[in-house]
């Protein structure tokens, strides 16, 4: 399936346009792009509700668990070069995930009963989120972890908060949570290198990724748009939330900032072969390949049901359609209504950000806002309707249906 922008376009602008006036998003931006290089990008609103910066596709976001993927390249290169093993015990590299125990319930006095995992964490288990590690916003066990245990949430950014036991034994479930953030420290263990600084080297840098990184520099600072917190009223107001900028790991299941135009430089990575624009090879074709494809047997991706509130509502992309995990990235099995097709990579930010990607017919795109909690009334029927867009499917049909539906 081919797409041409000139039909689809103003279709876009359209939608972004409506959303902005409304008041239903502060700013929306969106990148969309081919095998050959950037072939759209729109932007409507502001950079913070009520201000006069305008939001643009160079606009600095916090893209959150869009890290992911880009952390999960950057464990993949060490594959490649033969100093991580995707099947060998993790602990052979970073000797932390050797102690981890299992949550086997709490006894009497609420305290948790832990036993060791009946088989060893692997990196493909942190990857494909089949490692037995959970996210605290969608699992109450793993709330009841931290209090009792004294653990910070892993936004924090300190190593204490990845103290929390597994949920399940390795491999037998699809659990989203913190697994990428050890692949993002076994990177590190093997390098040498503190992750942001491998990733400008290896990753970003090659991708010219020059507005993405851990840290705000001053020049990202001056375009950056807040964080807002939808209320209970549906208002929308702006928060001085931000990710540690001093942190004791950098978060690579979470931590990086950047815009829709760097990030559609990376999903084209998976466009070309592991090929960036200026022709450098930053992964193996067959690599690609690998990370395209389903990582976990059986197992398929669940419904995220939300425990902290006010970071996440619910959240299934597209309910009934089974999905399973690459090494990084959700696919859907099947064509999903806003017409991606079967095979497509793609994932979130918490702060409803969202990309695909199809390597077949070569397309990308990538929709970002600054709202919690995730999947957003209005932000993501919007990103939903945008993608419908751009396939001809009728985008604005998604802004009638809410995200539980939808997501």
């Amino acid at each position: 399936m081919s797409v041409n922008a000139q039909e689809f376009g103003p279709r876009v602008q359209a939608l972004l346009d409506q959303a902005a006036a409304a008041g239903d998003v502060p700013g929306v931006a969106v990148a969309i792009g081919d095998a050959d290089g950037q072939i759209f990008e729109a932007a409507a609103g502001t950079r913070t509700a009520g201000g006069d910066q305008a939001m643009t596709p160079d606009t600095v976001v916090w893209i959150a668990s869009m890290t992911k993927a880009v952390t999960g390249t950057a464990a993949m290169q060490q594959v490649e070069r033969g100093a991580l093993s995707l099947d060998g015990p993790a602990a052979d590299v970073l000797p932390e995930l050797g102690r981890v125990q299992v949550l086997d319930g709490f006894d009497e006095a609420g305290n948790p009963r832990l036993r060791a995992p009946r088989v060893p964490v692997t990196l493909r288990h942190l990857l494909t989120h089949t490692s037995g590690f959970s996210y605290d916003f969608w699992n109450a066990d793993v709330v009841r972890c931290q209090e009792v245990m004294g653990l910070p949430p892993v936004v924090s950014c300190q190593l204490a908060a990845l103290d929390v036991p597994l949920m399940a034994d390795p491999g037998t479930h699809w659990d989203y949570g913190v697994g990428i953030d050890f692949a993002g420290r076994m990177v590190e263990a093997v390098t040498g290198r503190r992750l942001g600084a491998y990733l400008a080297e290896e990753v970003l840098g090659p991708l010219g990724m020059t507005d993405t990184a851990f840290r705000i520099r001053d020049d990202m600072r001056a375009r950056l748009a807040p964080i807002h917190a939808r209320g209970a009223d549906g208002g929308l107001t702006a928060t001085d939330l931000e990710i540690p900028q001093e942190p004791e790991f950098e978060m690579g299941g979470g931590g990086l900032y950047g815009t829709v135009r760097d990030y559609l430089r990376f999903c084209r990575l998976f466009l070309n072969q592991g090929r960036a624009d200026g022709g450098g090879q930053v992964l193996k074709p067959e690599t690609v390949a690998q990370m395209s494809r389903n990582a976990m047997g059986d197992l398929r991706v669940r419904p995220l049901k939300a425990v902290l509130h006010d970071l996440t509502n619910d959240a299934e992309f597209f309910p009934g359609l089974p999905k399973s995990w690459g090494l990084s990235f959700m696919i859907n099995e099947e064509d999903a209504p806003t017409g991606r097709p079967a095979g497509s990579l793609a994932w979130a930010g918490l702060a409803n950000s969202y990309y695909w990607i199809y390597p077949k017919t070569g397309i990308a795109g990538v929709y970002a806002t600054q709202i919690l909690p995730f999947a957003d009334v209005k932000s993501l029927p919007l990103y939903l309707a945008v993608e419908g867009a751009v396939y001809g499917r009728g985008g604005r049909a998604f802004l009638t249906t809410a995200p539980p539906d939808c997501a």
